[in-house]
């Protein structure tokens, strides 16, 4: 690009989630139109875009009328094939890269590149054969085995505390490619989001606290004291080095551990807008979904400043039922609540352990904040924090 896409452009998304369709709510408030590409007629962001391109992700017809409704292109999650992104990038701009996604699609490649970058990581090992298999340290364990590729919110992993449990374990993942994590003490977990632009420029989000269920997040926290300052500071230092080390262009989250000694590990990072970002919609004056417009678009980069201190409950599909029979959650209770923000993601049936909203609670401080949190799990059922 030449200079900004400015407002009445369009920008394009691969992925019709929920994410995307926040992309596109921030998108259009700011003015641009909107393409998504879907192969669901019903996907959440392709109900709401002004264009929806319905094929698969590797479809030719499909990137081609993507590539000529959109003027950039972004992605909405980490698992669409990076060759579809290269393909596109041959026509229009597309931020991330192919070349980020790849890293982060493969556990191996991002633990390399996290080390490159000065970044602690978890002791590990890579297991691709019987002979790395066999070769793996007693002090490794116990441990998380997880798959390299395509794992996501507690998927493709298990915890293994004994050399027969992990080869039971490598089994039941058909041999793929896997990392096994060695179990650290934890005192909790948290995020940074950041935004980088194509001219270097960085900004972030405050960090975030994290409390995650059966490998999904459950509750996000951004306030005062929720993390100790140095912890913080060296959480964005580490993710500010995670982006400029591979060049990356757009809104980049990255999870780390931190442990009983005060000390950092990364776990993870997701090349797109995160789960634990989604309080920046309704507590800080520039949301993530808009920083993510900003990078695509090539427009200035600020600063955000949270307003409000956040609270955010994940509101899974097991709301719609109590008892084996299904139920509609009791919103009206929940909006009476001071400082309740209901985001709901128009998924057409509500399914266990399915992602189906967010619910973020705002105040002046966090301890008010909280106790709308834990009053709304009492309305909706939802285990307390």
């Amino acid at each position: 690009m030449s200079g900004p896409l400015l407002p009445g452009a369009t920008l394009g998304v691969m992925g019709g989630g929920q994410l995307g369709r926040m992309f596109v709510h921030a998108a259009q408030a700011l003015g641009y139109s909107t393409a998504v590409l879907d192969a669901d007629a019903d996907s959440p962001a392709g109900r709401v875009s002004h264009h929806h391109v319905r094929t698969g992700y590797l479809d030719e017809t499909g990137l081609r009328d993507l590539a000529q409704a959109a003027q950039a292109i972004t992605t909405e999650f980490e698992n669409v094939p990076a060759q579809a992104l290269r393909t596109l990038a041959a026509q229009r701009p597309v931020h991330p890269s192919a070349d980020a996604v790849a890293v982060a699609q493969d556990r191996t490649q991002e633990k390399a590149h996290f080390t490159r970058c000065g970044v602690p990581v978890a002791p590990h090992a890579v297991i691709e054969t019987p002979e790395q298999l066999a070769a793996v340290r007693a002090d490794l364990l116990p441990g998380i085995l997880k798959t390299a590729r395509l794992g996501y919110d507690g998927k493709g992993q298990a915890r293994v505390d004994s050399p027969q449990a992990l080869a039971a374990a490598w089994d039941r993942m058909q041999r793929v490619p896997c990392v096994l994590e060695k179990l650290l003490p934890l005192a909790f977990e948290c995020s940074v989001v950041v935004a980088r632009g194509v001219d270097g420029a960085m900004v972030n989000l405050p960090v975030q606290r994290n409390l995650h269920r059966d490998g999904i997040l459950a509750v996000t926290e951004v306030g005062a004291g929720v993390v100790p300052d140095d912890v913080a500071q060296r959480a964005v230092e580490a993710t500010r080095a995670v982006a400029q080390g591979i060049g990356y262009v757009g809104v980049l989250c990255v999870e780390f551990f931190v442990l009983h000694d005060g000390a950092l590990v990364v776990n993870e990072m997701a090349p797109r807008p995160h789960n634990s970002g989604h309080w920046s919609i309704d507590g800080a004056d520039v949301s993530q979904f808009e920083l993510q417009v900003r990078t695509l678009a090539g427009l200035p980069l600020v600063q955000p400043r949270q307003h409000s201190a956040a609270v955010m409950l994940n509101l899974l599909g097991d709301l719609w039922f109590t008892h084996g029979s299904e139920r509609e959650p009791a919103w009206a209770d929940v909006l009476a609540l001071p400082g309740a923000h209901l985001h709901l993601y128009g998924k057409a049936e509500a399914r266990p352990g399915r992602k189906m909203g967010h619910l973020t609670c705002t105040a002046a401080h966090l301890a008010d904040a909280r106790a709308t949190a834990r009053r709304a799990c009492e309305v909706l059922g939802l285990e307390g924090f």
